[in-house]
């Protein structure tokens, strides 16, 4: 590779180091002051999902909920604008009829009842506990994985890298105070997948580049890595939040917080499979002993050159 087209990524690893580091208390902080603001999927509550024979106007029924002294609810559409979901945190169960009843009398079109789900805080608290499980057992696995396919140290630097990534996306919603429910943990089991991509690409070609390139340095060899991997990087991360912002903006309600944390995810995982991974390889000094390939000799190999 043409030495002018290598971008001095580890240059600035103090810098990123830092940046990294701020934003990790920040979040930490965060998460132990705020805490996460869970939505009805974890801390249980009532579903309602009601057909208006008119466009149903979201502000207006919002409105409506408000005045009506009912607790704090997420009122979005599906399917049609005609269709809308109420989700209430309450551990009444009959606040659904309640609601129901109260929207009907204010309301200026005909509303029928669909389906009203309550889900209680036992299931939710169990909900949350399986999630918090899930996203361990996928890092451990991931750990592993990585430890299998290249090196220790690697697999070291990838599961720093997913940990950043979940405690930053994790941290963005407690400071924002975003509801955190089933499907924002969905989405950060999508960043995991996808950070965990981006970092095996630039891992995989620094093992290449380590084995190939004798005489560059360890910085050398993973700035050479970084800046041919560059192109694929930019390319999948943009095209990946072209479809999240189109989801953002136009997705509704229901998706918005999915859409938000995918976002984080995706422009926190490039970063991080850039600037944490590599950074931790070159903490741990990763050197060309490390990735030499294992030459296993066949037995007698030795005695059948002296006979020839």
């Amino acid at each position: 590779m043409n030495e002018k087209k290598v971008i001095n990524f580890m240059g600035q690893r103090k810098v990123a180091a830092v940046i990294s580091i701020l934003l990790i208390v920040v979040s930490i902080g965060s998460l132990a002051v705020n805490k996460l603001s869970f939505g009805l999927d974890f801390t249980g509550g009532t579903a309602i999902e009601l057909h208006y024979e008119q466009t149903a106007d979201l502000a207006a029924i919002r409105a409506q909920v408000e005045a009506g002294g009912f607790p704090p609810a997420v009122v979005a559409t599906f399917g049609t604008d005609k269709d809308v979901s109420i989700r209430v945190q309450t551990t009444d169960a009959k606040l659904g009829d309640k609601l129901v009843k109260y929207l009907r009398e204010n309301s200026d079109s005909e509303v029928s009842l669909k389906r009203v789900s309550y889900v209680g805080p036992q299931i939710g608290e169990e909900l949350r506990d399986d999630g918090g499980l899930g996203l361990l057992f996928a890092l451990a696995v991931v750990m592993v994985y990585v430890a299998v396919r290249f090196q220790l140290k690697f697999s070291l630097g990838a599961v720093a890298a997913l940990a950043h990534d979940v405690l930053i996306v994790l941290g963005i919603f407690s400071v924002l105070r975003l509801d955190f429910d089933l499907t924002v943990l969905a989405a950060i089991l999508a960043v995991i997948g996808y950070s965990l991509n981006d970092t095996i690409v630039v891992s995989d070609r620094i093992r290449e580049n380590f084995r190939k390139i004798r005489k560059a340095s360890p910085t050398e060899v993973i700035n050479i890595s970084l800046s041919q991997t560059l192109g694929r990087t930019l390319i999948t991360s943009l095209t990946t939040l072209l479809v999240l912002l189109a989801l953002f903006f136009v997705g509704g309600e229901t998706i918005h917080n999915f859409a938000i944390a995918l976002i984080t995810g995706v422009v926190v995982g490039t970063y991080s499979s850039i600037y944490v991974a590599a950074n931790i390889l070159l903490m741990m000094d990763i050197s060309k002993e490390d990735l030499l390939e294992v030459v296993v000799e066949k037995e007698g190999a030795d005695q059948e050159e002296i006979m020839l």
